[in-house]
């Protein structure tokens, strides 16, 4: 298997609800389900590929609060030489609806003084040559973002594939982030976007249209996903062909981090050499599996599985 990596945003997650109807404000309500969590598009990854069993490295920073050493002891060994940010740790609390989706309230912390030399300070660049990394998180991480340039010269010099999924951004998908987004796009070979994200940054409401436009901004070679929620998954190969593939009808507990669940399990089977379909089903099947069970489970054999069956 290829050599794996995510650099962004690792956080706090405190998920409450269902919440139904909206408060008004000023009021109370009671909920049923809590859960305390890390969380942020590379801690969701990082946590993914953890449970799968697949070997990883991960850039990320904390803040000097207890919540920040609480993040540092759930990844163990990988996290051992973060920075930490002289301020507190990013909290996000998402509130789930009786349908599944979910409304999030973000501090901005620690996330956005993470820096480029940090992160290259963190990395076996060495090992990760020819390998993929996950680029997450990019309208949070403010100081990283002024960086960038520096880190796609790194990423070009040592052979290492950009999978980007920028999250969606505070202001909405204005003229600028569509402009930003479009440039980070020119460095990458692998677009992750969920469908609103996809028309909404490629300015058309048509997904499929959507994808081929992000995909012609890209270097020869590139692959555009687009993340459907339960319509399952669509790309736009390097030969410019449609894959889909269809997502298992399942009872959604909570879809926080679906698509970063999707983003490790679809870049692990990419890493392992199987065909875009297959890796589209396996990152389908495993985010399916991660929302609908609590608490959450990745199950590293429905991977294995996919890996050792492939076409």
């Amino acid at each position: 298997m290829r050599p794996l990596a995510v650099i962004g945003n690792v956080n706090v997650d405190l998920i409450l609800g269902p919440a139904d109807p909206w408060p008004t404000p000023g009021t109370e309500i009671m909920v049923d389900y809590d859960e305390l969590r890390v969380g942020g598009s590379a801690g969701n990854a990082a946590l993914a590929w953890q449970g799968l069993g697949v070997d990883f490295q991960i850039a990320a920073n904390i803040g000097n609060d207890q919540f920040g050493e609480w993040l540092r002891q759930g990844f163990g060994a990988v996290a051992v030489n973060w920075p930490v940010a002289p301020t507190g740790t990013t909290l996000s609390v998402g509130i789930t609806h009786p349908n599944g989706e979910r409304t999030f309230f973000t501090t901005r912390g620690h996330i956005g003084a993470l820096s480029w030399q940090e992160v290259v300070s963190m990395l076996d660049t060495e090992k990760l040559k020819g390998g993929i990394v996950i680029l997450c998180g990019a309208f949070l991480t403010d100081g990283l973002v002024a960086e960038y340039d520096q880190l796609f010269a790194w990423a070009d010099a040592n052979d290492i594939a950009l999978a980007l999924d920028t999250g969606w951004p505070i202001e909405g998908w204005t003229q600028a982030n569509r402009e930003k987004a479009r440039r980070w796009l020119s460095r990458c070979t692998l677009a992750l976007f969920n469908e609103v994200e996809t028309t909404q940054l490629a300015d058309c409401g048509d997904p499929v249209e959507a994808a081929r436009t992000l995909k012609a901004l890209m270097p020869v070679g590139a692959t555009v996903v687009v993340k459907r929620g339960p319509d399952g998954a669509l790309a736009i190969d390097p030969d410019d062909r449609l894959v889909s593939v269809a997502a298992p009808l399942v009872a959604v507990a909570d879809t926080i981090g679906a698509g970063d669940v999707f983003n490790a399990a679809f870049i692990a089977a990419q890493a392992d050499g199987q065909t875009l379909e297959h890796s589209l089903k396996c990152g389908v099947r495993i985010a399916s599996t991660a929302i609908s069970t609590v608490p959450r489970r990745y199950d590293g054999e429905i991977l294995h599985s996919f890996l050792e069956n492939a076409p």
